[in-house]
């Protein structure tokens, strides 16, 4: 290799939608800004209503309440910089931003895969064991269960971000993704990945399929005994508590996987974008919608909230 190839690369520049017309990228900014601040607000406003409305101090809406956190999460790390690269054309990140970005996007993705998996297990024991839903999900135990969803994406991200950004990186620094995701940042080192790129696949199976193998586990469960209650509308009942949560989980597994597991011939660099779009955007906004809209005990609290706010406000301009 020459010298100039050998120097290392100190920072990176993300591809993201530069391939679009300028009129293009603009209308893609206004869309994302749009999406960003319903995300940002609906998620907020979920983990405020669960907070301050006593009706929803339950395990159900503890863990909504960290799945919130997540999303948020989720979308300041991703969100700004693309939104940057989109209005300012900004498109340099430095080599610790890079690997930032990249160890958050790997702690957030991972604790919801894992939430997504203890919502269902919270389901299963009210659906199934409902005489002793209090005393199997009392407060220490929901303590428990979201610091067993967090605390994987601590060692996966350290581990992954670590080893990725220990190679060499020589000569092309162009990211060609809208965020600094392992496998676009992969195909600019200049060293023998193997081992690491069998590591990765590997973890990704075992953090998708793990929480996922548990989800169906939990649902089967469910199923068997919805089909159990003998009243059509027990059975309604019962299915409306866990339908939200079913569908956020079909939207966001359908989504990873068509990401991470599509075959290679079939998986160009474009179509990962817009497909990375869909669980990186879109789900996070989603997500406090489908369980304000599907849940009427949300609905409620969402109505208390703001009669509470209305009055407090009328009290105050009348004093």
């Amino acid at each position: 290799m020459t010298g100039e190839n050998r120097t290392r690369v100190s920072e990176f520049i993300l591809m993201s939608f530069s391939s679009l017309p300028t009129e293009i990228q603009s209308l893609l900014f206004m869309t994302f800004l749009i999406i960003y601040l319903v995300t940002l607000m609906g998620n907020s406003l979920i983990i405020l209503v669960t907070l301050a409305d006593t009706m929803l101090h339950s395990p159900m809406y503890f863990f909504l309440r960290n799945l919130s956190f997540v999303e948020i999460g989720f979308n300041l790390v991703v969100v700004p910089k693309m939104l940057g690269t989109l209005v300012a054309q900004d498109t340099t990140i430095s080599f610790l931003g890079c690997a930032t970005q990249m160890y958050f996007f790997f702690f957030f993705g991972v604790a919801e895969c894992f939430l997504l998996a203890t919502m269902a297990y919270d389901r299963y024991v009210a659906i199934c064991n409902p005489l002793h839903y209090p005393v199997i999900m009392n407060q220490m135990t929901c303590a428990k269960l979201a610091a067993v969803s967090w605390f994987p994406g601590f060692p996966v991200a350290t581990v992954q971000t670590t080893w990725l950004f220990s190679f060499p990186f020589c000569g092309n620094n162009k990211v060609n993704h809208f965020f600094c995701d392992s496998p676009p940042v992969l195909r600019l080192v200049c060293a023998n990945t193997a081992l690491f790129e069998i590591y990765a696949i590997i973890g990704t199976i075992l953090v998708v399929m793990t929480p996922c193998t548990l989800i169906l586990c939990s649902y089967t469960r469910i199923a068997a005994a919805i089909l159990k209650i003998p009243s059509a509308k027990g059975k309604r009942k019962a299915f409306s508590t866990c339908s939200s949560h079913l569908l956020v989980v079909s939207l966001f597994y359908v989504s990873l996987s068509l990401t991470y597991f599509r075959p290679k011939s079939n998986n160009s660099p474009e179509s990962k974008k817009l497909l990375s779009l869909s669980y990186t955007i879109a789900t996070p906004m989603l997500n406090p919608i489908i369980y304000s809209l599907r849940n009427k005990e949300v609905k409620n609290a969402l109505s208390r909230t703001f009669r509470k706010a209305i009055g407090l406000r009328n009290s105050n301009l009348q004093t």
